[in-house]
């Protein structure tokens, strides 16, 4: 057994059946290979060594059959999933790297060099090396209903290994393939279906689901006949190139500072592509052993194995919450409440009509605002009907069950109420205890709160056990992480309906313990405070808000101030600071800002980003400045500080939620892991803690 297969020990292996078919108008058979693994789609094919051994010996079978044409396709809705990650974390060495990544171009490029007519029929799903294999055939199918094609390596801390980044560019041009291979998987992994594929020009032909073979073997037999020419697109190798290039590097240093390695090296086989022809041996050889070099750097990296966790993370913790209490409890909601018809109040409407297709009642101080917010929800379903993301019948359907009202009496009939209103305790326990009347005794009330107590909230009711803290990120729509706070007397029922209804509004939830800020905006609100105070002290705007990028955040703190408002991240950090004086200090600075009334630290001219000379003016600064270095430095320890004390009270349960909270509700990058794989990678744990988050190899190689 080679060392890679060793590795590979638990693979489930996917196997290839070849079976010979024949169609009309072919003359001679068609060699039409099934990838399938055993299971059913709940468990989707992949390549490790095994499957990749299997799928040579079934190309073996079908050319000595001598067949018209090679079609390789997948069990029923998967194509292939990609490689199996899972015998990663048991690469111990370079030279295994380099195995794995020939032995795919061995087997994957017998389709591109065959001179039999080869044919992918993409019947499901095909991710990075799934799509690959249909890369390297000379015609492709695919399935309206195939809901998933992308090459997502460069999200996990990985290149497209097995011939992606040569033959993608090459194929549709390397501005697309800077779209699939680098923009798309740093934009939360987000994915393209067939419709987009046909149109970018990865796949030649789009057929129903239904008989989708039979119509993609009758597409081949007219390819065959020469009734059909796919159009293959003359690729721009002067300045077409050069500005997919220069547009990957500006994406790359937007979205990761440089510090996600994946994607750095990403960049350089695109622009190797430029001169890799795919007519020629030699050619290929060349640009597939690059992406072999790469494949064995990253899988020696640190960041890979992060990425794999974090992967691992929202694709397994978040689907089984820790100390979420038996679904079973789980109470049935029929009716929706919303106190408040503001912005994040409508978005919420929005989102729970169209999840749970149950009415929903907004209200808020005058009938002006709540027309405003369910005209909001009605406009919004308007423009999804536009889009053809719903029928004329589904659409009026949903409005219909949307509705406001001043009198809360009209609340009796739900079983779940939220509150979004503002950040102030005063004003929520007033509005739960006046609904209180009119609800029954077992009606959910849950509330927003970004960081408030719920048990305070709960505390001068009559049924304090119902109420829960249900926390959104901004936008709703968007952002898939919900916290979940348990306070002192919230009861299992509740906290089960609550995990019950965020799947069911297809959100990822993380329970939290009852402490100021819960998860994301303690630990955000830490970070961003030191920050100000490295600039209250004296250092450079630029200086401070340019030295973080490392730890993975999705944009600059000064950004992300900008865009929370300062007024909201000075009432978050009173907050925390009445909560932990010792450790959430004021900003000087951030209250002249909020003060002024100013919209953050920039300004956008024809120089670009600056700081606008007016802030530049009313913030007081100090004459001790820090370095990128020192202010990095800092930011790193604060962060060890928090995690640590937040796991010492049991907010989450372990360092892994810690860690799901940042990339779900914030877009922390996966090539960190969140962040614990990052303090513990940098010593930063041990330095500040005397021991690291995460044991050695769970997100390390």
């Amino acid at each position: 057994m080679s060392e890679i297969a060793t590795a590979f020990a638990d693979e489930v292996v996917t196997n290839a059946y070849t079976k010979l078919v024949s169609v009309p108008g072919i003359d001679g058979q068609v060699a039409l290979i099934t990838l399938d693994n055993g299971f059913d789609h709940t468990k989707p094919s992949s390549f490790g060594p095994g499957g990749l051994t299997a799928l040579d010996a079934a190309l073996d079978e079908a050319f000595a059959a001598n067949p018209a044409a090679i079609a390789i396709t997948g069990k029923p809705f998967i194509f292939a999933a990609g490689a199996d990650l899972k015998g990663v974390p048991s690469i111990t060495s370079r030279e295994q790297g380099i195995e794995l990544g020939r032995l795919g171009h061995k087997v994957f490029r017998r389709l591109r060099e065959s001179t039999v007519p080869t044919f992918a029929f993409v019947n499901g799903v095909a991710l990075g090396g799934g799509l690959e294999v249909a890369l390297h055939s000379h015609y492709r199918t695919a399935s309206e209903s195939a809901g998933a094609l992308g090459l997502p390596e460069t999200m996990l801390g990985l290149v497209p290994g097995w011939g992606g980044t040569q033959l993608l560019p090459n194929l549709i041009g390397a501005d697309k393939a800077v779209t699939l291979v680098l923009e798309n998987p740093l934009n939360n992994g987000r994915v393209i279906n067939p419709k987009k594929a046909l149109e970018l020009g990865v796949v030649d032909a789009v057929f129903g689901s239904a008989d989708f073979i039979e119509q993609s073997l009758a597409w081949a037999a007219q390819v065959l006949a020469g009734e059909i020419t796919p159009a293959r697109p003359e690729i721009d190798r002067g300045q077409g190139w050069d500005d997919a290039i220069a547009r990957a590097k500006a994406l790359v240093a937007g979205k990761t500072k440089n510090n996600a390695p994946g994607a750095v090296r990403a960049i350089e086989l695109l622009e190797l592509a430029r001169t890799t022809d795919l007519t020629d041996p030699a050619s290929l050889d060349a640009g597939f052993a690059a992406e072999d070099e790469a494949l064995a750097d990253l899988l020696m990296a640190d960041e890979l194995r992060a990425g794999l966790y974090a992967f691992d993370l929202v694709n397994k913790r978040a689907k089984r919450p820790a100390g979420a209490p038996d679904k079973s409890l789980a109470r049935k909601v029929t009716g929706v409440g919303i106190i408040g018809a503001g912005l994040m109040a409508s978005q919420l409407a929005l989102l729970f009509v169209r999840q749970l297709k149950v009415p929903v009642i907004l209200t808020d101080i005058d009938q002006e605002r709540i027309d405003k917010g369910v005209g909001y929800v009605h406009t919004e379903i308007d423009k999804l009907q536009g889009k053809g993301r719903l029928s004329a019948d589904a659409a009026n359907r949903l409005k219909a069950l949307v509705s406001g009202s001043l009198d809360k009496s009209a609340f009796a009939k739900t079983d779940f109420v939220i509150e979004a209103v503002f950040e102030n305790l005063d004003l929520k326990k007033k509005i739960f205890a006046e609904l209180e009347e009119f609800i029954a005794p077992e009606t959910i009330l849950a509330t927003n709160t970004s960081s408030l107590s719920i048990t305070d909230m709960a505390s001068e009711l009559k049924h304090p056990e119902r109420v829960v803290g249900f926390h959104f990120f901004n936008p709703v729509a968007v952002l898939p992480l919900l916290e979940i706070i348990k306070g002192d007397k919230t009861d299992d029922a509740t906290l089960a309906t609550a995990f019950a209804t965020a799947k069911s509004l297809k959100k990822s939830a993380v329970l939290c313990g009852d402490k100021a800020g819960f998860v994301f905006n303690r630990l955000v609100t830490r970070t961003l405070g030191e920050v100000m105070t490295a600039v209250d002290e004296g250092t450079p705007f630029d200086v401070a808000d340019n030295a973080v990028g490392e730890l993975g955040m999705p944009m600059s703190p000064f950004t992300l101030l900008a865009l929370v408002g300062p007024a909201v991240a000075l009432h978050t950090g009173e907050t925390l600071q009445a909560a932990y004086p010792a450790r959430f200090k004021s900003s000087p600075g951030l209250e002249a800002l909020v003060e002024a009334r100013k919209p953050g630290v920039w300004t956008y001219g024809p120089e670009g980003q600056v700081v606008d000379p007016e802030v530049a003016a009313l913030w007081p600064q100090g004459d001790k400045a820090s370095t990128a270095e020192e202010v990095l430095e800092r930011t790193r320890r604060a962060f060890a500080e928090e995690i640590a004390i937040m796991l010492d009270e049991g907010v989450v349960a372990a360092a892994e939620d810690i860690d799901l909270c940042l990339i779900l509700g914030g877009g922390f990058g996966f090539w960190n892991g969140g962040i614990t794989p990052y303090l513990d990678r940098t010593g930063t744990s041990e330095a500040v803690n005397g021991k690291r988050f995460l044991a050695p190899g769970v997100a390390s190689v």
